[in-house]
Parts: C-alpha cells; sequence; structure tokens
C-alpha cells in the first residue's frame, strides 16, 4: 500500500479534521494544508481546519491566500486541546508541537508530512523526506496518486509553492519537484501564477529592507545585519535574499524585533556551512531555530531582554549585542574547527 493510500485510509477513520501550519506559514505550508483538507473532503470529512500563529505578512503569502481564496483561521489552543475523540491534529512543513508553532508540547499527532530536518517525529501518520524540495512535492504525489479532482486552484497552489520553495527550480529541487510541476502545468492558471510571483510590495517593507542595508557588518565572507524593530516580519528573508547577493558575501543573517520576539533569517550558498544547523545550536538553549542547508530561520521570546525600564532604544541595543555575540563566537569556532 502506498504511503498515499495509508493517509487516506488514516483520514477516512475520523470525523474532523485539524491541520495546523507553522508560525507565519509561508505558500508551502498553505498549499500543503489546501491540497490536505482536498485529501480530507475526498475521504468523505465535512469538518476541516486550517489554523496558522503569528502573521501572513509577507506580500507574496497575503496574496495567495486573498487570490486563492484559502479558508484559513488564526490558532485558538481550544481548538487543538478540545478536539473530540475522533478528530486528527495534522501537521504539513513542519513536524514537532511546540516548535515554529503554538501546539502544546507533547500534544499527539496523527499526521505529519515534512520535507525539513527533524531528529524524532511521533505521528501515527508520518511522511519525512528531508530530500524532497518542497512539502507540496508530496501533497502533489497524494494528490495524483489518489486521483484528487485537480482544479485550477489548487493546481496553481501547489505549483506556485513549489517553484517558491525551490527559488523557480534554483535550490533543492529534485525531479519530484520537476515531475510534479510537469503533471500541475497544464491545470494551473499561468495569469494568476504571474500575478502572484509580483505582487506589490508596502512601504514598510521596503524602509525595513533599507535599514537592514545601513545596518550591516561583515566578518569574512559572513554578512550579520537587523532591521530594527518592525511589524514587516517578512521583510527579513527579504533582506537577508538581497544581501546575500553582495560581492564576496557567502552567508547573510538578518534579525528583528518584531511584537514580542526575535525574529531571524539566514541565506548561505558556502557549502562550508548548513546554516539551518549553525542557527539551532546557536539558539536552541533560548528559542526555536532551523531549516536547510542553505536557508534558515528562527524565533527567540524577548523574555529576559523585554523590560519596562529600558526603552526601546536600549532594548534593540541589547538585542544586537547579545544575537551578534552569539553569531560571531559560532563563525569563530566552524573557522577554527
Amino acid at each position: 500500500m502506498s504511503k498515499a493510500q495509508r493517509l487516506h485510509e488514516l483520514i477516512a477513520e475520523g470525523n474532523e479534521i485539524t491541520i495546523v501550519c507553522h508560525n507565519n506559514p509561508d505558500p508551502d505550508c498553505l498549499a500543503s494544508a489546501f491540497a490536505l483538507a482536498r485529501i480530507a473532503a475526498a475521504a468523505g470529512i465535512d469538518e476541516r481546519h486550517i489554523l496558522y500563529s503569528g502573521d501572513i505578512s509577507h506580500q507574496q503569502n497575503r496574496a495567495f491566500v486573498n487570490l486563492l481564496d484559502i479558508d484559513i483561521q488564526p490558532f485558538e489552543s481550544a481548538a487543538v486541546q478540545d478536539r473530540p475523540p475522533d478528530s486528527l491534529l495534522a501537521f504539513v512543513d513542519h513536524s514537532t508541537p511546540g516548535a515554529n508553532n503554538q501546539v502544546p508540547q507533547g500534544t499527539s499527532v496523527d499526521i505529519v508530512i515534512d520535507h525539513h530536518p527533524a531528529d524524532e517525529i511521533d505521528a501515527r501518520f508520518v511522511d519525512h523526506r528531508e530530500d524532497i524540495g518542497a512539502a507540496a512535492t508530496i501533497l502533489t504525489e497524494y494528490v495524483r496518486t489518489l486521483d484528487i479532482d485537480l482544479d485550477t486552484t489548487l493546481a496553481t497552489a501547489l505549483l506556485f509553492a513549489i517553484r517558491r520553495e525551490t527559488l523557480d527550480f534554483l535550490r533543492g529541487a529534485t525531479g519530484e519537484e520537476y515531475d510534479a510541476a510537469g503533471y500541475l502545468h497544464d491545470y494551473a492558471d499561468q495569469d494568476l501564477l504571474r500575478e502572484l510571483s509580483s505582487p506589490s510590495i508596502s512601504g514598510a517593507t521596503i524602509n525595513a529592507i533599507a535599514t537592514a542595508i545601513g545596518n550591516r557588518t561583515t566578518k569574512g565572507s559572513v554578512l550579520i545585519s537587523h532591521v530594527g524593530q518592525t511589524t514587516e516580519r517578512d521583510a527579513l528573508p527579504q533582506a537577508a535574499d538581497y544581501l546575500v547577493r553582495l560581492e564576496g558575501v557567502e552567508t547573510a543573517i538578518v534579525f528583528g524585533i518584531v511584537n514580542d520576539a526575535i525574529q531571524l533569517s539566514a541565506r548561505s550558498p558556502d557549502p562550508r556551512i548548513h546554516i539551518g544547523n549553525m542557527l539551532g545550536e546557536v539558539f536552541e538553549d533560548v528559542g526555536s531555530a532551523g531549516g536547510h542547508y542553505d536557508a534558515a530561520g528562527g524565533e527567540i521570546p524577548l523574555g529576559i531582554f523585554a523590560d519596562d525600564t529600558i526603552d526601546d532604544a536600549q532594548l534593540l541595543d541589547i538585542v544586537e549585542q547579545a544575537i551578534t555575540a552569539r553569531l560571531v563566537a559560532s563563525l569563530d569556532h566552524t573557522d577554527k574547527s
């Protein structure tokens, strides 16, 4: 029996499914959740819920949800903790309760579909493929195997997610991504794909990227910068994408204060550094971080940094010194090893 068929059988046992996206979900997570909900509908599940935590703030992500009319709701703990016995809990594009999501640690999970590095995954159904470039590729395989009705909306969502996650097949793409894209191509709306690829950018995002450019410092081939305090969380990966292209830079790490947390984004085509592992090791004792060898992110609660006796400028200065010191110490260790 194929993985898709085993998944279908498990879903058919329930009467409800709650699909939890990771914090601040990107197109790969959103499209995967959307596809899993369609699979659940085909299995006879009428009660289907897609939940997210954090913000959908990146202009592409907002356009993705709005233009494709994806039914997604803010996370509420009761929706997970007070589920009836026949309700299934699923994670897509992440794998562990309490890590990059608001689900309490120790919560029983029924379904995990992910392609990010992870140590141990505990669920009734697990499809964890680190060698795959996008979670949407796995969901496309399921849709194809189970002969799910592939309408224009679902095909466009999955194809855009695969393209975005692999940076148009330039990052981590495998033969499976090309095969999935070939299958989806004839069903997708090409005009909508172009619209999703070029959304408008807010002034706040441009300002945050400009701040990162002005605050950059370099140590060898590594660039570290921050955007200060911003509401535009997704300006961080955009700034990292831009700064890593500077001549002589092999690794770019950008951080900033967003609401009540320090957010980080990193890019590194340098084959000597697994940036996901590096961020995970540097911040494992104070927050959560990780990702792929060339792209990673993290979140650290302000915690002890937050103090009513200091103003915003002092807080930013303390955060900048603490985060930069950790990164520099790790880079020094990497250089010496």
